[in-house]
């Protein structure tokens, strides 16, 4: 039943980003491949579908198909990618290991691994494999966060060629993301599988049985921790009226950003909650700040 639940929600979070239906009728012409295969993992398949423009312009973007740390490939849906693909990005929707049979740590990795394969293979793909950007909603912007802030060079000795790849994002834009489940809402309060997110206990697995353990793994998990001088630009677009994930959680990561000296910008969106019936005119946003960040134009 959870796991419906956490498919509901992504579901919805993906709907709620479609086109209305005049916009809809001027979607752009692509080709879509599916189910391509990066990576495996104690016998579950991790995969990813890449839409391609008509009219690519050689840089690419990673959509974590997440909510609630679940993913599903019918959670991928080209509509919800058009202001994307009307300007010529390609688009990477990738699915990962979802829990309650894998937990976060085990998921940031699914998501290293997928940047790591997309860049090995971005000739392929005709992308800029120094300009790759990332977006995601909630679960989905906490795992671009976890990237934008610690995506890094692989290992120089791995057998497998891919991982020897950086798994580094040059842009991140995000909807409402955790990003500090130690400081959660307020100051002090602990959401490392429980209080707020006690229904979400499956994603952080046993480490979160208890209070002493849950400070460090909160840290590990949190992208806040992580932020230095070298964060790619970061949007961050954020209901004020969120209770699941408070706004606060935007403001204390864009905050410890420009503190580091790294750009970050907070939309805020007046009275919305965890999501928003038409998020469509808010991927235009994320389009437009990955003109200015990947592409070079002026915003």
């Amino acid at each position: 039943m959870k796991a419906f639940l956490q498919f509901l929600c992504l579901t919805a979070f993906v709907s709620a980003l479609l086109p209305d239906a005049s916009r809809a009728q001027n979607a752009p012409a692509f080709t879509r491949t599916e189910d391509v295969l990066y990576g495996r993992k104690f016998g579950t398949a991790l995969t990813f579908d890449v839409f391609r423009p008509e009219k690519p312009n050689g840089l690419g973007v990673i959509v974590v198909v997440s909510g609630g740390w679940f993913s599903s490939h019918d959670g991928i849906n080209a509509g919800a990618y058009r202001e994307l693909l009307t300007r010529g990005y390609t688009v990477f929707a990738v699915v990962h290991g979802s829990q309650p049979r894998f937990q976060i740590p085990e998921i940031e990795q699914d998501m290293f691994r997928a940047v790591r394969f997309i860049r090995h293979h971005a000739a392929r793909y005709g992308v800029d494999a120094g300009r790759l950007g990332v977006t995601g909603g909630s679960a989905g912007g906490h795992l671009s966060l976890t990237l934008g802030t610690q995506g890094g060079p692989g290992k120089p000795d791995a057998k497998d060629p891919v991982d020897r790849e950086s798994s580094a994002v040059a842009a991140v834009a995000c909807f409402f993301p955790p990003t500090d489940f130690l400081n959660y809402g307020k100051e002090g309060e602990d959401a490392v599988g429980v209080g707020i997110l006690k229904d979400y206990k499956p994603a952080f697995g046993p480490r979160a049985d208890t209070a002493a353990e849950r400070q460090k793994y909160g840290r590990e998990i949190s992208p806040l921790y992580f932020i230095t001088s070298n964060l790619p630009p970061t949007l961050i677009i954020h209901g004020n009226a969120d209770k699941l994930v408070p706004i606060q959680q935007a403001e204390l990561f864009v905050r410890k950003a420009a503190e580091a000296g790294a750009r970050a910008r907070l939309v805020v969106k007046e009275g919305k909650a965890h999501g928003w019936p038409d998020m469509g005119p808010d991927t235009v946003t994320i389009a437009d700040w990955f003109d200015e960040h990947l592409a070079g134009k002026k915003p």
